[in-house]
């Protein structure tokens, strides 16, 4: 497997909304982050399923390097 592509230099901000299902991009190609856009097509990755269970500001990895998919664990500070 190859590497994801590092998609920014720090978490992602998004207001999601209770309920609601997000798919984050794993691979980093996406041209929608961090979200998914099928640009993992022909790789080894797969998109990373998100349900909010409130309202409210996530911090979505954008490094693609974190421990807790698919949410910053500060990965990107190492």
């Amino acid at each position: 497997m190859t590497d994801p592509v590092r998609a920014n230099d720090g978490p992602i901000i998004v207001d999601v909304e209770l309920g609601k299902i997000y798919m984050w991009c794993a691979c980093g190609r996406s041209e929608n982050q961090p979200f998914c856009d099928g640009s993992h097509q022909g790789t080894d990755f797969s998109p990373v399923k998100y349900e909010a269970t409130e309202y409210g500001e996530v911090y979505f990895c954008g490094c693609k390097s974190t421990g807790k998919p698919p949410l910053c664990d500060g990965s990107h500070n190492r």
